[in-house]
């Protein structure tokens, strides 16, 4: 999922040739493809992803021309990497966001895949995932995608009620989601459901009611993420008007505690503070190549790449992307070479949200001294963080700014 609005930046080449610092141990690095779909049947009220329904686009930005555009820019993206002097590497993880990236018929994502596999290779029980709607899918459509190359799906499931779907404008009926997963458990995919907690008018009766039937489905995954109300978004503006409560933190906090012990005593266990899964197998190991820092590719208009410490992202509106395609230039819009410090900051903020901890000999000597005092809040695990390793307890992942900013001491 890529964002609405796009950071200010550097100006990216036309041939996409990367800054020395891109290869700069790459091959001790993990190499990973993201490919964003923007199409949705329906934009969502709270949704700031740069999204677009089907009528809004022709052209080569049309959903006919999509999968053309989208290998257009792998094999850009091939020759740009081979020019900057990266090694080769096979993708260890491919992921296909939106957007909602099963309204393009499943020939045209396994197409886009294909053409990935044939430029770089993949690594053997490499994990290839695409998003979905349950209402977005068919046995066929799945079992097309199974014989494609994907090995898992997530569903967008949100809620497993109805006013609160209305509230977040999703159109799907909560009674297709076992329907969808049971079909994608059956062709050998393994699943996860997203779910939202925090939407206004949304009861603890409400949030119990979501998570108890997510795990009735018995996935291998769930993701639980509270909601964020965006700037220019339609929800935004509800709760500026009044119709409809503002989100309450307190609320959030109880509700992602019980969503953790209902999630736990059905055998599933966190590695990242929204992520759970029913063995460590069964983390997304495409999430964990961002929160450690790897390399990734990301396809799309308005997507995002991170090679070493380079990162850039795409223009923004698809015509502008097959546009810039079509003349064989890049569609980087803007990028920036990340200094040592902020390097820093990203790996402490993105590592110690991770369930196998931080370790703590990689700090400065001040961070260091400062696990004392997140001891003493009882934000981390006192045992481990005296073993060597910084992990959250839950309250710690409740206050994870806290930690963070407690490890950027001078």
């Amino acid at each position: 999922m890529t964002p609405s609005v796009l950071p200010l930046g550097d100006p990216a080449p036309a041939d996409g040739v990367l800054p020395a610092q891109a290869a700069a141990g790459a091959a001790g690095r993990k190499f990973s493809l993201y490919a964003h779909i923007p199409f949705c049947a329906v934009r969502c009220g709270y949704c700031d992803f740069n999204t677009y329904t089907a009528t809004e686009l022709g052209g080569g930005a049309s959903q006919a021309a999509y999968a053309e555009t989208a290998v257009q820019e792998v094999e850009f993206a091939a020759r740009a990497m081979k020019a900057s002097g990266l090694p080769e590497r096979r993708l260890s993880t491919v992921f296909f966001g939106g957007g909602t990236p099963t309204l393009l018929p499943a020939g045209d994502l396994t197409r886009i895949l294909g053409a990935a596999v044939e430029q770089w290779g993949i690594e053997e029980g490499a994990e290839v995932t695409t998003e979905a709607n349950p209402d977005s899918v068919t046995r066929e459509s799945l079992q097309e995608l199974f014989d494609g190359g994907f090995t898992r799906v997530s569903f967008g499931m949100q809620s497993a009620v109805p006013h609160v779907l209305k509230v977040l404008d999703r159109t799907h009926n909560p009674e297709k989601v076992p329907q969808a997963v049971a079909w994608a458990r059956e062709i050998g995919l393994s699943v996860s459901v997203d779910l939202i907690y925090g939407t206004p008018g949304e009861s603890v009766a409400d949030w119990e009611t979501s998570v108890r039937a997510a795990l009735s489905y018995e996935p291998d995954h769930i993701s639980a993420y509270s909601l964020i109300v965006e700037e220019g978004t339609k929800l935004a503006a509800q709760i500026r008007r009044g119709q409809v409560p503002n989100i309450d933190d307190d609320d959030h906090a109880t509700k992602y505690e019980l969503a953790d012990r209902l999630f736990s005593e059905a055998g599933l266990s966190w590695y990242e503070v929204s992520n759970w899964s029913r063995t460590p197998e069964d983390a997304c190991q495409h999430n964990l190549a961002y929160w450690r820092g790897d390399d990734w590719w990301g396809i799309g208009p308005g997507a995002h790449s991170h090679m070493g410490g380079v990162r850039w992202w795409n223009v923004k509106h698809p015509t502008a992307y097959a546009n810039r395609l079509d003349k064989g230039e890049s569609p980087a819009a803007g990028r920036e070479t990340l200094d040592a410090d902020t390097r820093e900051l990203e790996r402490i903020m993105l590592v110690s949200r991770l369930s196998e901890g931080l370790p703590t000999d990689t700090l400065s000597p001040a961070a260091r001294k400062a696990v004392a005092g997140l001891i003493a809040q009882e934000l981390v695990d006192p045992a481990k963080a005296f073993a060597g390793t910084l992990v959250l307890t839950l309250k710690g992942r409740l206050l994870g700014d806290a930690v963070t900013r407690a490890l950027l001491v001078d």
